[in-house]
Parts: structure tokens; C-alpha cells; sequence
């Protein structure tokens, strides 16, 4: 089991894709891709943990579409998630969160990147930003433009950051119960 984030599919938003200058034709085919990169990745017992604004859709649509993703999806809400948390588990999400958490005692999940110093322990996994990436090595932009559409392994996110065994030992833990 792995744990992967993304952040900002924007599923079904069709201005997204000239906001941000995605690389696709129209929103089914942003959909279609991101799915399939996203399966290419992520196995059946992995959890993604997703940073929020997920879609802008109904909720038979939604609940369609997250049946087709593999692993166990969690989100953390973004601005765009307006709907409840029974809303969004009633999707396909097993755990839902609307504020930021603690994750492995070391990175700080959430939406919006919270404010740190270069002095704070912290690495703070977020989105919001789109293609942009703020100048600090405490901040990690998981949003689909900075990956390829693809989700970011938790190995990814280490490696980046230079956890050595000790501290990966000490990070083992199981993740809290929401």
C-alpha cells in the first residue's frame, strides 16, 4: 500500500483548461486522461489523498466517474468543494476533511498552502496554485499541472524532500482515524 496526492482535477470544467493551460481539447478528454493516468499509478489498496477542488458536477456524475479510479480516495476540500462531507463520502470518497491535517508528524496536507517559515519543520503538500509553485523548499504543489496529470507518490514526496531511513523509520506510524 502507497499513498499518492494530487490536487485541482477541475473534472468537467471546461474553463480550466484555458485558465490553466491544459493541454486538452474539452473536459471529457481532461477527464479521460487524468483517470487513466491516475490508474496507471495508483493500485487497487493504495490511498490518494486529494487536496481538493475535485469537480464541477452533479453527484450521480461524480459517483460514476470515482468508481472507475483505483485505490481508496480521501479529499481534503479546496475552495471549488462546496458540498458536504456526507455529499463528497456519498461519492466515493472513504474520508473527507475540511481543514488542514498532519500527516506522518512532518507534512502539514492541505488545500491553499498554509503559511510557513524557512525556520518551521514543516513541509506543507498542497494545491490551489495551479501552475505555479511558491520559492521554498517547505512547499510541495501537487496540483496536476506541475506532474503530468499524474498523482505524486508519497516516495516521490520523501525522495524530494531528503528523508533518510531514521526519519522514514519514525514516520511509519499508521495515519490517525478521521
Amino acid at each position: 500500500m502507497q499513498y499518492h496526492f494530487v490536487s485541482d482535477w477541475h473534472l468537467w470544467h471546461s474553463n480550466i483548461i484555458k485558465y490553466a493551460s491544459r493541454p486538452f481539447i474539452d473536459y471529457r478528454e481532461m477527464n479521460t486522461e487524468i483517470r487513466k493516468r491516475h490508474n496507471e499509478k495508483v493500485h487497487k489498496d493504495d490511498i490518494v489523498i486529494n487536496l481538493g477542488d475535485v469537480a464541477f458536477v452533479h453527484k450521480e456524475a461524480l459517483k460514476e466517474e470515482l468508481a472507475k479510479y483505483n485505490g481508496r480516495l480521501w479529499l481534503i476540500t479546496g475552495n471549488h468543494d462546496n458540498h458536504s462531507e456526507s455529499w463528497y463520502r456519498d461519492v466515493g470518497f472513504e474520508k473527507v476533511f475540511t481543514m488542514p491535517i498532519i500527516f506522518k508528524k512532518f507534512f502539514i496536507l492541505s488545500h491553499e498552502p498554509v503559511y510557513l517559515n524557512d525556520h518551521m519543520p514543516y513541509v506543507n503538500i498542497h494545491g490551489h496554485l495551479h501552475n505555479n509553485k511558491l520559492q521554498s523548499s517547505n512547499y510541495i504543489n501537487v496540483g496536476v499541472e506541475n506532474w503530468d496529470y499524474y498523482p505524486v507518490s508519497f516516495d516521490q514526496i520523501r525522495e524530494m524532500v531528503g528523508i533518510d531511513e531514521q526519519q522514514r523509520y519514525d514516520m511509519s506510524g499508521e495515519f490517525p482515524e478521521a
